[in-house]
């Protein structure tokens, strides 16, 4: 068997998220049917992660094995063309055989957009937030994920990884239009709902609902219900996933 990563985006308004469920239609089902019809053989795909229903991904990776070596830009073409129009695949690469999408990223990359004023053009890659928002006080907020590494605080209740620690290796809000934010957080790995747990309760401190000491407390009594509620998921965007180049041939 030869062993692919698979570098690919997707609108995720159509799905309920990237991994099979047995009664919603999700990205890795799509993609797993498509490359089933080309192959002729089922190829299942393992993910990098999971996203939500309704995420985004602009880069997201999973890897695949097939029984003989392929021609990488032929099954990008073929791919492309059978797969909706909001789904597109941008890269396939060779690895190892041993080589893991989701237990071998050293990174993950996640952008969440917000805008302060009604946009039409944004509606649906963005959330609305009144003005008035205190984004260098959300900054400070944001920082402080830098000295923690138990998240439980910020995670989806019952789900069945064995840890909830992460490391935040960058966390910042930036200004990218006279209207427009967007949240940059980067971590080694994320917990399921993290990114958008985060940004409901940086809001909180942006709106003045919740102090520094707050937002601190909230992280260290690891309870999820005085975190704040989660975000919308349509603003949400995984965009980048690491690995070690030596994984590459």
């Amino acid at each position: 068997m030869y062993r692919y990563f698979i570098y690919f985006s997707y609108d995720g308004a159509a799905y309920h998220g990237w991994q099979i469920q047995p009664n919603a239609i999700t990205v890795q089902q799509v993609m797993e049917e498509a490359l089933a019809k080309l192959m002729r053989v089922p190829v299942p795909l393992v993910g990098a992660g999971r996203t939500d229903a309704g995420v985004n991904a602009s880069c997201m990776v999973a890897h695949a094995d097939f029984p003989n070596e392929i021609d990488v830009q032929q099954l990008i073409y073929k791919l492309n063309k059978i797969l909706p129009p909001d789904i597109a695949v941008s890269n396939i690469r060779r690895v190892k055989d041993d080589a893991h999408a989701r237990f071998d990223a050293v990174s993950r990359r996640y952008n969440y957009r917000v805008i302060t004023a009604k946009n039409p053009f944004a509606r649906r890659y963005a959330c609305r937030v009144m003005p008035g928002v205190d984004f260098d006080l959300m900054n400070r907020a944001a920082e402080i994920l830098y000295e923690y590494t138990d998240f439980t605080s910020f995670s989806k209740l019952h789900t069945d990884v064995k840890t909830n620690n992460c490391k935040v290796t960058f966390a910042q809000w930036r200004q990218t239009g006279e209207n427009e934010w967007l949240f940059e957080i980067e971590a080694d790995r994320f917990l399921r709902n993290m990114v958008r747990a985060i940004v409901g309760t940086l809001l909180l401190v942006g709106r003045g609902k919740m102090t520094l000491d707050g937002f601190r407390a909230v992280i260290e009594n690891k309870a999820r219900g005085e975190a704040g509620d989660s975000a919308m998921g349509e603003a949400l965007f995984l965009v980048g996933v690491e690995y070690p180049e030596s994984l590459f041939l």
